[in-house]
Order: C-alpha cells, then sequence, then structure tokens
C-alpha cells in the first residue's frame, strides 16, 4: 500500500469529514478512498464487458460491414436504399 501526505485546506477537510460520516467510515485516508472510488468510474473509461465483446466480434465474424471501393459507390447505395 502506497502513504501519501496531503495538503487540504479547512473546506476541503471538512468535506472529507462530512463524507467520513455520511457513509459511515473509519477515517480520512477511507473517505478520500472512496471518492476515489466515486470519480473512477464517472472519469476513467470503463471495462467492456464480456457479453459485449463477444457481440462484437460475433457481428465482425457475420460481416455485416460492407467495403467501399469509393465514395461514389457508398453514395449510390445510401441513396438507394
Amino acid at each position: 500500500m502506497v502513504q501519501a501526505i496531503i495538503t487540504l485546506d479547512d473546506h476541503q477537510d471538512r468535506v472529507l469529514n462530512i463524507i467520513k460520516g455520511k457513509y459511515g467510515l473509519k477515517n480520512k485516508s477511507d473517505a478520500v478512498n472512496f471518492v476515489i472510488s466515486k470519480f473512477e468510474d464517472d472519469l476513467l473509461e470503463p471495462e467492456l464487458r464480456p457479453e459485449y465483446i463477444d457481440k462484437i466480434r460475433l457481428i465482425e465474424k457475420k460481416g455485416k460491414f460492407h467495403a467501399y471501393k469509393d465514395i461514389s459507390s457508398l453514395r449510390k447505395e445510401i441513396e438507394h436504399a
């Protein structure tokens, strides 16, 4: 486990205390970890679910994609769809 010394102003300290109390956490370290885990879901790219990956691979195998030689052949197919 990594240890870090952080500097907080009064407002940030109060926010951590509120989070600590609201969620029944033991200490401020747990509060910081809780905040990090909450923002991790929002900020970082989520992993793709295995069933979604399988679905994409199945689509690629079935060939639902169509290759066009040029833009005019694509335009022609779109206009006559």
